[in-house]
């Protein structure tokens, strides 16, 4: 197991109304019991998160989003700015995702952008992909560990059922921390999180979680019930 805080993420993606999402998080609230050696985020969709962030006031889940624009105002009609999400009480923001890529046509230079905005408002970065990380790096000067999350995802496995071999993972987030090296300094590398995504399941995330540089990981579909995903939260070591 990873010598850093591990992180357990769920991205709800375009699923749940604000009700819904608030019964789920009701739901993970009375079930998950082991919040001290590990953190907790759920990011719902946009609409949802007032009433999530309301919902989870007072408990240690921290609250995500889904998606951010790089400017702090302006003519961008039916885009949020990183301002408006850490006012609504948003801890870290999902950038890069392989579905944004895909089906949005989002670029590496885009989500530079994203990354500069987050970080220049003190706003904490999740899943900047492995597979982009030296555009969506580029240029940025490295912040402190704590601020930046990044998460691996083969594409091949998001939404497939399938998912890499614990040794694959391994060998991948190795990688990756080895280009955080050049990137930042040896001890910052050693610092900064490293998630797993990608079919991520209760019958799999022990063994994930086994491996010595993974430190968490990113939910999708299965983090949409109650049941798993605290099982995932409360993976056994």
């Amino acid at each position: 197991m990873s010598i850093r805080m591990p992180l357990m993420a769920g991205n709800w993606k375009m699923h749940y109304t604000a009700a819904e999402a608030v019964a789920l998080v009701e739901e993970l609230k009375q079930g998950i019991t082991r919040f001290h050696d590990r953190e907790v985020v759920v990011a719902p969709t946009f609409t949802a998160l007032p009433a999530v962030a309301n919902a989870l006031s007072g408990s240690p889940i921290r609250l995500a989003a889904q998606n951010c624009h790089w400017e702090k105002q302006g003519a961008y009609t039916g885009e949020i700015s990183p301002p408006m999400l850490k006012d609504v009480g948003c801890h870290y923001v999902i950038i890069g995702h392989s579905e944004r890529r895909q089906y949005f046509r989002e670029t590496d230079q885009e989500v530079n952008l994203k990354a500069a905005a987050l970080l220049a408002q003190g706003g904490k970065t999740l899943d900047v992909l492995a597979e982009q990380l030296g555009g969506g790096l580029s240029g940025l000067e490295a912040p402190p560990a704590d601020r930046i999350v990044i998460a691996y995802e083969p594409i091949w496995a998001i939404g497939t059922g399938l998912t890499a071999t614990t040794e694959q993972a391994q060998e991948a987030h190795a990688f990756i921390r080895e280009r955080l090296v050049k990137w930042c300094n040896k001890t910052v590398a050693n610092q900064i999180r490293i998630l797993y995504g990608g079919s991520v399941k209760p019958d799999n995330v022990d063994a994930l979680m086994a491996m010595p540089d993974i430190d968490g990981v990113l939910v999708g579909g299965a983090s949409l019930k109650g049941p798993s995903f605290i099982r995932i939260v409360e993976f056994q070591e």
